[in-house]
């Protein structure tokens, strides 16, 4: 994402106090500066006005993309983080998003009930090989026409990449930015496979960037 737009975002998630806690802001920073995944969701859900759900939103940087990009329909990110759910909500108000919620949820559980676009961004690999294709499967069928599902995620290839990306994903847990740990990375065709099983026209696109890992952008439409 372009610097300007990225601190754009990063500048919402300051402390109110100077000597206040930092840390969600340079995230922000950082994650949007550097990481290809915002421009590459933008353009997957660009041109599709259906409510979106955000599967394991996080501080849910992707209403405040969607918003900067002109894109202003309905969104709902919800992830089993408390403590990000309600910084979430707490930016969000401050500046004033529109039609934006955040809710606590385990996917683990099943996500919410919902008809529109879903994102799925860089949380499979947190779920067990069974939990994933349940979670695929249920939200592939909340696609109506125009919408579209939209997956991030590390691959299990055998790559460099792909031990870089498991290195990375444990290294997020032991510092405490994320709640569990990898469990099971995807393999392409078993996504593809299933997807296309409902019916979806599906691209896997690399979305390296300037990164080491070994992420895809999967983009499946009705």
């Amino acid at each position: 994402m372009p610097r300007e737009r990225a601190l754009a975002i990063a500048r919402a998630f300051l402390p109110a106090h100077p000597l206040g806690n930092r840390w969600d802001y340079y995230y922000s920073r950082a994650k949007l500066g550097s990481d290809p995944l915002y421009p590459g969701v933008l353009q997957a859900l660009r041109g599709s006005h259906a409510p979106v759900l955000d599967l394991g939103c996080g501080l849910g940087l992707l209403v405040h993309a969607l918003r900067l990009d002109g894109q202003t329909m309905a969104y709902r990110g919800v992830d089993n983080d408390a403590a990000k759910i309600g910084r979430a909500r707490k930016v969000a108000g401050k500046v004033e998003l529109t039609r934006a919620r955040f809710d606590l949820v385990d996917l683990a559980q099943g996500p919410p009930p919902h008809r529109g676009s879903v994102t799925i961004l860089d949380v499979l690999q947190y779920l067990d090989a069974p939990t994933q294709r349940g979670l695929i499967d249920t939200a592939a069928v909340m696609l109506e026409p125009g919408a579209r599902l939209v997956i991030r995620t590390a691959l299990a290839d055998g790559s460099g990449r792909g031990r870089v990306g498991l290195i990375s994903d444990r290294l997020a847990k032991m510092i405490g930015w994320m709640q569990s740990a990898p469990r099971c990375y995807p393999q392409a065709q078993a996504l593809r496979e299933q997807l296309q099983g409902h019916g979806l026209s599906t691209t896997l696109t690399p979305l390296y960037g300037n990164t080491p890992f070994n992420n895809w952008l999967i983009v499946a439409r009705a």
